[in-house]
């Protein structure tokens, strides 16, 4: 055939040629992006408390991202510290081994010191304050961004609810509070406060505080009125002391690696189903606490009050822990100033 008749024709295979090529890569992208939009994301939420606001949100968030997402994130509660202890849990996250962790981010002080801001002494005058306070975006931007280099992704920041102290003997009034060994989260903050009250302070997760109060290691604990009530403290501890202090909040952290697998899609889906499940909460955990206190009442328990004098002087006493203990931190006394200030805004 002369070369001028063959031209069309190997140009038509050249093009059929590209063509057939170009198709392969194409494919192979179309099904490995069908893969991607197919695979299915264990994700193990672990929570210290049962049947209380924690548990209540994880519960909330894993029928909110089982239904937006088709089916592709596949959540686990594990509720009451099934896979251990919070510090345990604390680790389980950041190493990937635990996907969510829910916790009152004091007990990530060691990760960051600035972990325990939002425990300071009388920061809050009502638990509507602290969901005011839990939604500012200065706080969350803060507070959602401090495991990032430990690990950990922020995702949600909500009020549980003011704190109590339970006790095996009634205090009814601050003299009461002298000597008595108190339970308390791992939080200078706290540890100064109830120090300048004349408690012993002594740190103790969740899981440890029924049978300390049993053995007598503790006279009593600082903790919500929820775990009180669902963990049946009043067999061990009949006397609850309103002192409101500090607050208690929860913040939900993922594992930064595990997050940053998922496709972008997904990440979208968690961030905005946690978020929202965040200010979802704060209804429920309104009528948490008026339960949990009727049913801790009902049982035999005792709800005290410390006479209007007494609280506005352990208010006085222990209002300037958070400005002296965070002087000696610069960013631990930044982050506090952009907390205060925010509750300042939101009172």
């Amino acid at each position: 055939m002369p070369l001028l008749q063959s031209l069309p024709l190997l140009a038509a295979a050249a093009a059929s040629a590209i063509l057939a090529s170009s198709a392969l890569p194409n494919g192979a992208a179309r099904a490995q992006q069908q893969q991607i939009q197919q695979q299915t994301y264990v994700m193990k939420i672990s929570t210290p408390t049962l049947h209380d606001i924690p548990d209540k949100w994880a519960a909330n968030l894993a029928a909110a991202l089982e239904k937006d997402s088709g089916g592709r994130i596949k959540v686990q509660l594990y509720p009451a510290s099934q896979l251990g202890s919070i510090p345990r849990t604390i680790e389980g996250t950041q190493f990937g081994a635990i996907q969510m962790d829910v916790v009152p981010p004091e007990f990530m002080v060691g990760l960051d010191p600035r972990f325990e801001v939002l425990a300071a002494p009388g920061l809050l005058d009502s638990q509507a304050h602290g969901q005011r306070l839990a939604a500012d975006p200065e706080v969350l931007k803060l507070m959602l961004g401090l495991g990032a280099t430990k690990g950990l992704h922020g995702v949600a920041l909500f009020m549980a609810e003011q704190s109590v102290l339970v006790t095996r003997m009634a205090l009814r009034h601050l003299a009461d509070f002298k000597g008595k060994k108190i339970r308390i989260f791992a939080s200078q903050f706290q540890s100064e406060a109830f120090g300048r009250l004349g408690i012993t302070p002594v740190a103790m997760t969740l899981g440890d505080v029924l049978p300390g109060i049993q053995q007598g290691t503790i006279d009593g604990a600082v903790t919500g009125i929820g775990p009180v009530a669902n963990f049946h403290m009043v067999d061990a501890a009949k006397f609850v002391t309103r002192t409101g202090q500090p607050a208690i909040f929860l913040i939900a952290v993922v594992n930064k690696k595990w997050f940053e697998s998922l496709p972008k899609d997904l990440q979208e889906i968690l961030e905005r189903d946690a978020a929202a499940q965040a200010l979802a909460i704060n209804p429920f955990a309104v009528e948490e606490v008026k339960e949990s206190e009727a049913g801790f009442a009902s049982k035999g328990g005792e709800l005290i009050a410390l006479p209007p004098a007494e609280h506005a002087e352990m208010m006085k006493t222990i209002s300037s822990v958070a400005p002296d203990v965070s002087a000696k931190n610069a960013a631990l006394a930044a982050a506090y100033k952009i907390v205060a200030e925010a509750a300042g805004r939101t009172r």
